[in-house]
């Protein structure tokens, strides 16, 4: 059976699929990343656990996988296959796509794991039959990928869909990356968790009880998670005005609230907009396979290339 190998590289973990010609999940694994023995090991993780893959499917199906696609954080140069960097696995210019196809003999497409997930959604998830779409996921921090016409737009530099650092709040909370006032510090699923702990006065509290004490009317709560809607729903009409996309997919951690999320913020985008057109808001449909799927889809992307080692898509 064809197939290919598909790599969702996390903070913590990695997942992994071999992915038939329809799509189809035909073998899942999972993996921790070992990043407390350094970034070598990382890698050295990545490509054992690649030719564990490749081992199973050339035993299950009678041959190897014909191409492999990897998502991992951080900047990524998907043109040169490098993993340029990334702060929780500590690496800097890993060759990565290169090294994989060394040791797997076989074509490798390399994505950035948001838009790679982001692909997914836009081909086969949330955003399925849509030309234009943004799939923010809302987790620790915020990003976003950018959809057109079935790809993802990485950018000049590849820094495409970088919505978590808008800045909504001018002179506001002091963000990492150096500015003041990002979106990701107010409309995080960890900014909603900071802010809930210090109003309610438990330091273990989390986004999922300040939505769960929202759905039963504390007052606090709404005021915790209504500023962090505002925030969100300021942060969407900039991208809104700039892009125009005809859907807005919503992802990540804060996203399980439901219609405790979507409710208000539909209702904030609506206020805000005047000439744009308001998109329509949708919840991410595949959840965390959003990475391992679209990974098997920049797999197979190469396949249908005349330049098996540079995916056709731009994730």
């Amino acid at each position: 059976m064809r197939h290919v190998i598909a790599l969702d590289v996390g903070g913590t973990g990695m997942k992994a699929a071999l992915v038939g010609e329809d799509g189809a999940l035909l073998h899942r694994a999972r993996r921790a990343t070992g990043r407390e023995r350094g970034p070598d090991a990382v890698v050295a993780g990545i490509l054992d656990f690649a030719a564990e893959l490749r081992a199973h499917g050339l035993e299950q199906y009678g041959e190897p996988a014909a191409a492999a696609g990897i998502a991992v954080p951080g900047i990524v140069d998907e043109e040169h296959g490098t993993a340029v960097y990334a702060a929780n696995l500590g690496w800097r210019d890993v060759p990565l796509r290169a090294l994989l196809a060394d040791r797997l003999g076989v074509p490798v497409a390399l994505g950035h794991d948001v838009r790679t997930g982001g692909l997914a959604e836009g081909r086969i998830g949330a955003g399925r039959g849509t030309d234009r779409f943004l799939f923010v996921p809302l987790g620790t921090g915020i990003a976003g990928a950018i959809g057109l016409d079935g790809r993802v737009e990485a950018g000049a530099h590849g820094f495409a869909g970088e919505i978590g650092h808008i800045v909504v709040r001018p002179g506001g909370s002091a963000c990492p990356c150096g500015q003041r006032g990002c979106l990701e510090r107010y409309a995080s699923a960890s900014a909603v968790s900071e802010a809930w702990a210090a109003a309610c006065g438990n330091p273990d509290a989390d986004a999922a009880d300040c939505a769960g004490a929202v759905a039963s009317g504390d007052p606090n709560a709404v005021r915790v998670w209504q500023e962090a809607v505002d925030a969100l729903a300021d942060g969407l009409v900039t991208a809104v005005t700039l892009l125009d996309p005809r859907t807005l997919i919503i992802g990540g951690g804060l996203a399980e609230a439901g219609e405790v999320l979507f409710r208000p913020l539909r209702d904030a985008v609506r206020r805000r907009v005047t000439f744009q057109k308001a998109p329509t808001i949708v919840p991410a449909a595949l959840g965390d396979t959003a990475g391992c799927l679209g990974a098997g889809l920049i797999a197979r992307d190469l396949l249908t290339t005349d330049t098996p080692t540079t995916p056709e898509v731009s994730t």
